[in-house]
């Protein structure tokens, strides 16, 4: 696989992992949980455990691809931000609009 191409399939992977927890009741999408709907800080938590996921698969790209670059507190800074960035749309579709019962 080209670099491009691996570019784009870890972007596109981050905006379905961000997006996972708000768009369904399910951990990960899934376990189902005794608790409906299912919390806020168990979505938050999915959040935390999707970056990761996401960015474990760019790892492996980047490995596949050459040698890994070494990256410091930065580097998590930004991508986090940008992680949080790409959950906008699942967070503003759980929370912000109003949906029929």
């Amino acid at each position: 696989m080209s670099q491009t191409a691996s570019v784009w399939v870890v972007l596109l992977v981050a905006l379905v992992a961000a997006n996972l927890p708000f768009l369904n009741e399910r951990l990960f999408g899934v376990v189902p949980l005794a608790t409906q709907p299912k919390p806020l800080a168990v979505r938050l938590a999915e959040l935390v455990v999707l970056y990761f996921v996401a960015g474990g698969i760019g790892l492996l790209f980047e490995s596949r691809a050459g040698q890994i670059a070494p990256q410091g507190w930065e580097f998590y800074a930004v991508t986090g931000a940008l992680f949080i960035v790409l959950a906008f749309p699942g967070f503003t579709w759980r929370y912000l609009m109003k949906h029929r019962h």
